[in-house]
């Protein structure tokens, strides 16, 4: 149990560090992203870092 906190906070900094990237990376006045295909790689990520964060949180 010990062995799966660490790897459970380097999700944490991958999930808060995505997250403000996408912030930066959304324009709120036309509501599109700066780089689209960068942005849906980022996105996809960011929601395997909190679906693991959330799974391993339930443990």
């Amino acid at each position: 149990m010990e062995n799966k906190k660490p790897i459970t906070f380097v999700f944490w900094i991958i999930a808060i560090i995505l997250g403000v990237v996408l912030y930066k990376q959304f324009d709120f006045q036309s509501l599109k992203f700066e780089n689209p295909a960068l942005a849906f790689i980022y996105i996809v990520v960011f929601l395997f870092s909190v679906y693991y964060i959330i799974r391993n949180s339930k443990k």
